[in-house]
């Protein structure tokens, strides 16, 4: 809804929420490596493995397996103590890190490995209050020098991200925000114009977890985001074969698969984690 300002003039939620001028990072690594898996025909595939599972040592080597077997872009994990969007394969694993000790400089561990050893693109999906604990501006910073290339928030709308908007502005990190099936047009319009990268498209409503089969309200939240200007869009939840990768690439820009990995790891170790990357990007 359009409020008045002064003189009556009407204002939208994006002109009171998002600073002007913002950079939506065209030239960025990850907007430049998603429209190179564009113009070869084929969806970007993005993976999730959370930061120190089962520890930061094999996390590390399961984000390279990851890079070196057909990942365009890879999500390292922050693990966080009270998850809201998590499923029970990624709230295990990531409990068992903070078991183990993670701390969130193991994270930039695993994101300059990837960066230096792959030739993914390494971002960081997180939690915010992590980033709060850290300080936005030190976060930002810490990321950009390990390699990264961005944020995914789950639990940050745009409405309370004024200090990641300067933060990600002065150290070129993309942000990346979730739309879903039950995002109003209004806030579709404020979400697609603050973020840069990608725009994260949750294809079902509730937890993280493989299905048999992907949501068919994922196309309408593609075409909705696209509607809104969104210029990539990438599809996450539920994805866990081959097969959803082909169906998710007909309209999305990128398939974003994270507890089938988790699954793999924590099953068969890094090289587990590997095969089946060769199998999602179809490799094998």
């Amino acid at each position: 809804m359009s409020t008045p300002a002064t003189g009556g003039t009407p204002v939208t939620l994006t002109e009171r929420i998002v600073p002007k001028g913002l950079s939506r990072n065209p030239d960025s690594a990850l907007s430049r490596r998603i429209e190179q898996c564009r113009a070869q025909g084929r969806p970007a595939l993005v993976g999730y493995l959370p930061a120190g599972y089962p520890t930061v040592e094999e996390s590390v080597e399961a984000a390279v397996a990851l890079g070196r077997n057909g990942a365009d872009v890879i999500e390292i994990g922050i693990p966080y103590s009270d998850p809201v969007m998590d499923g029970p394969v990624i709230q295990a694993a990531t409990t068992a890190a903070l078991a183990n000790g993670f701390r969130v400089a193991d994270a930039f561990t695993v994101v300059r490995a990837v960066a230096e050893r792959t030739d993914a693109v390494p971002v960081v999906m997180t939690y915010w209050n992590p980033v709060l604990q850290k300080g936005v501006d030190e976060f930002a910073r810490r990321l950009a020098e390990a390699g990264g290339a961005g944020v995914i928030t789950p639990d940050l709308i745009p409405d309370e991200a004024s200090e990641w908007f300067a933060a990600s502005q002065e150290h070129g990190l993309d942000r990346i925000f979730l739309v879903a099936p039950s995002t109003t047009r209004e806030r579709m319009d404020m979400t697609v114009s603050a973020a840069s990268g990608f725009v994260y498209a949750v294809s079902v409503m509730g937890v993280t977890g493989t299905r048999d089969q992907v949501s068919s309200a994922a196309e309408d939240v593609v075409a909705r985001a696209r509607a809104a200007g969104a210029e990539r869009v990438c599809v996450g939840l539920g994805v866990s074969s081959r097969e959803h990768v082909l169906e998710i690439g007909e309209y999305a820009d990128g398939v974003i698969v994270g507890t089938a990995l988790v699954r793999a790891l924590g099953e068969g170790g890094p090289e587990a984690v590997g095969r089946l990357a060769a199998h999602l990007a179809g490799r094998e």
